[in-house]
């Protein structure tokens, strides 16, 4: 037997008058027009077989929910400010303190006369923080609020990185790096924050984006390390590096609550206040009718990333995001030991002849290594613009695979006995796909989950991100030793894999809205608004005049 559900269709008008079309019978297509918005209405089928829109239409009354008020409102001097923060906390919280890895490590060998596993350790220590970090700092932004998680990773950073600097012996700045780790670990949840107040059409691109400003904070440490480690030292580096902290944790105060959590939580009061101040600063009328509130208690949760909707998806992503950070890092620590023996045929030999000598050798910085810092940042531009270019006309998912069969063509090549300027433009398009592809899993994983798990979904990612990064030095160096082959083999093969299970991932997100529910909440949710699911209360509220 099939069944029809009438529906009325709202249409919010730009000029703040709002009309509802007769009934109209789910047969198709349906349409919700917002000024410079036309979405297609994508049917979801039920277990009763009844067919509704996934996005929101009320057979009663004029409602609306936040996805639809972000895609009235649009893209404007809100989102500019909210692009300038984030880029700022990007820059600060993660790229400045990553790049520090490369500045400080060289210099401790130097002055305390470390051997070389002790100052592996100081960067190994970072990712270790980061890595037992990133789930509980995406816990903590889904049950308490994007802002909160941000913010008190953002003051656990910078009262770290202050401490760092005043570190007496070995053993104190080891754990006090550790513990910079732990707050850094916290940063991706910005992504999440500013995702959620993005417009469809333009979040891929300022997700992307976004990449700017970590070159932006590499360019800026080691401009900081040229003009401060010759005079105040490497201590002085690390507590003005961690200032610019301090000018974010101050603008954090005009960062709001995301809508979509506050929705979640129940809170429609803050989720209007926070839509109508959108509107306003963008200077566009807000959505007239009623907000929709889905109230759901259990929000972060472990196995809610595990359910049958999103079990293939969490595990495909684990492994994808695993061989970014795997094959990233690796491909940074491989271009210094190619570039130094001059091609990668004579790499194993030179290995073997400056071994004994490396551990002895105590080399500075010079300015020829600051300026080969800075030509390495600048190499991953190329990349984030073709990612740009390319992730909203072949989606999300071929643009992963993409970049990950590209950089694993670009080290089988590598193969070839090929002469320096060869292997330079070789490691170039590798270290430019690589790092566009990063980026593009950035856009997927906070657009692929629902709002009560999308920063613990974002979170869990990032530490599988960092698992890569504390492996990959074990096969970019060690293994290095004994077959430059073989470890090409790993990382190609590495990367094939990840092309393949980004092929193989469930859903495109490519024109799809960020989801606040799973797909059975949603159609309980059309059915009946008076309906309630364990955990789930939903109301209508907040008439808008």
């Amino acid at each position: 037997n099939s069944c029809f559900c009438i529906l009325r269709v709202v249409k919010f008008r730009r000029t703040g008058e709002s009309s509802r079309s007769d009934e109209d019978v789910i047969s198709g297509e349906h349409e919700i027009q917002i000024e410079g918005v036309r979405t297609e209405l994508e049917p979801i089928e039920l277990e009763d077989g009844a067919a509704v829109p996934k996005e929101f239409a009320n057979p009663t009354d004029d409602t609306f929910m936040v996805e639809d008020a972000v895609e009235a409102i649009g893209f404007g001097k809100f989102q500019w400010k909210l692009s300038v923060i984030t880029g700022l906390a990007w820059a600060s919280n993660y790229a400045m303190e990553m790049m520090i890895l490369s500045i400080l490590a060289p210099q401790l060998h130097c002055e305390w006369r470390l051997p070389s596993w002790q100052v592996a350790l100081l960067t190994s220590v970072v990712f270790v923080g980061m890595m037992s970090s990133s789930t509980l700092w995406g816990n903590i932004s889904d049950q308490y609020g994007r802002k909160t998680g941000l913010k008190i990773s953002v003051l656990w950073t910078l009262y770290y990185g202050i401490l760092s600097g005043f570190a007496p012996v070995y053993s104190w700045i080891l754990v006090l790096r550790g513990l910079v780790g732990f707050g850094i670990g916290g940063v991706p949840q910005s992504v999440t924050l500013y995702a959620e107040f993005l417009p469809m059409k333009a979040r891929a691109k300022c997700i992307l984006l976004i990449e700017v400003f970590w070159a932006i904070g590499t360019v800026f440490e080691v401009l900081l390390a040229v003009l401060v480690m010759p005079t105040l030292g490497w201590r002085w580096l690390l507590i003005l590096s961690a200032l610019p902290l301090l000018l974010f944790a101050v603008l954090c105060f005009w960062l709001p609550e995301s809508a979509r959590y506050d929705v979640l939580s129940g809170n429609q009061e803050k989720a209007i206040a926070t839509l109508k101040r959108i509107a306003t600063e963008n200077g566009a009328p807000m959505p007239l009718g009623k907000l929709i509130i889905s109230r759901q208690e259990d929000r972060g949760k472990m196995r809610d990333l595990f359910t049958p909707h999103f079990r293939w998806t969490t595990l495909l992503l684990w492994f994808i995001w695993f061989s970014n950070a795997f094959s990233y890092y690796g491909l940074v620590l491989l271009t210094t030991e190619f570039f130094q023996a001059g091609d990668v045929c004579s790499i194993s030999s030179r290995r073997k002849e400056v071994k004994a000598k490396c551990s002895l050798t105590c080399e500075y910085l010079t300015e020829e290594d600051y300026t080969d810092l800075l030509w390495t940042t600048l190499s991953e531009f190329p990349g984030v613009l073709v990612t740009l270019w390319i992730i909203d006309r072949i989606g999300r998912k071929k643009t992963m695979a993409l970049s990950f069969f590209v950089f694993s063509f670009c080290s089988l090549l590598l193969f070839l006995c090929v002469g320096r300027n060869v292997l330079t433009v070789l490691l170039f398009i590798a270290r430019a796909f690589i790092s566009g592809g990063f980026q593009a899993a950035y856009v997927y994983t906070p657009e692929v989950y629902p709002t009560a798990t999308r920063a613990l979904g974002l979170g869990t990612c990032s530490g599988m991100a960092r698992v890569g990064a504390l492996i990959t030095p074990f096969i970019a160096q060690v293994m290095l030793e004994s077959s430059v082959y073989l470890t090409l083999v790993v990382y190609s093969g590495c990367c094939l894999l990840a092309a393949v299970a980004s092929c193989f991932l469930p859903i495109e997100t490519k024109g799809r809205g960020l989801q606040e529910s799973s797909h059975r909440e949603w159609g309980q949710e059309m059915v009946g608004r008076g309906s309630h699911s364990p955990g789930v209360t939903r109301s209508n509220s907040g008439s808008q005049e």
